[in-house]
C-alpha cells in the first residue's frame, strides 16, 4: 500500500502522457519484432509497453544495468521488456489448447 502511495503521489499528468508515449513506442516496436507484422493497436501496444517498462525496469535492476535516465533509454528498457512480456504470454497462451465447440 505505501509503494501505490508513494507511486500516485508522483504522478502528474505530464509523467502520465511521457509514460503512455513511452509505453506506446516501445510495445509499439516490439509487437512488431515479436509478431513480425504491425502492432497489436495503440491500446495493446501501450499495455505490452508499460508492462514492459516495468518488467525490464526490474530485470535491468536485478542485474545491475544501467542504459540511462533519459528517453531513448527508458525506450530500450520498455522495449527489452515487452519483449519479454510477449514472448511469456506467447509461452502461456500455447500451454492452453484450444477447444472447439
Amino acid at each position: 500500500m505505501a509503494l501505490a502511495t508513494l507511486v500516485l503521489a508522483a504522478l502528474t499528468l505530464e509523467s502520465l502522457i511521457w509514460w503512455l508515449i513511452i509505453g506506446l513506442i516501445a510495445g509499439f516496436l516490439a509487437s512488431v519484432v515479436m509478431r513480425g507484422g504491425i502492432g497489436y493497436g495503440i491500446v495493446g501496444d501501450i499495455i505490452a509497453g508499460l508492462v514492459g517498462a516495468f518488467i525490464g525496469g526490474w530485470l535491468f535492476g536485478v542485474l545491475g544495468i544501467s542504459i540511462g535516465n533519459g528517453l531513448f533509454g527508458s525506450i530500450i528498457v520498455a522495449f527489452i521488456g515487452a519483449c519479454i512480456f510477449i514472448a511469456l504470454l506467447r509461452l502461456i497462451a500455447r500451454s492452453y489448447p484450444y477447444r472447439r465447440m
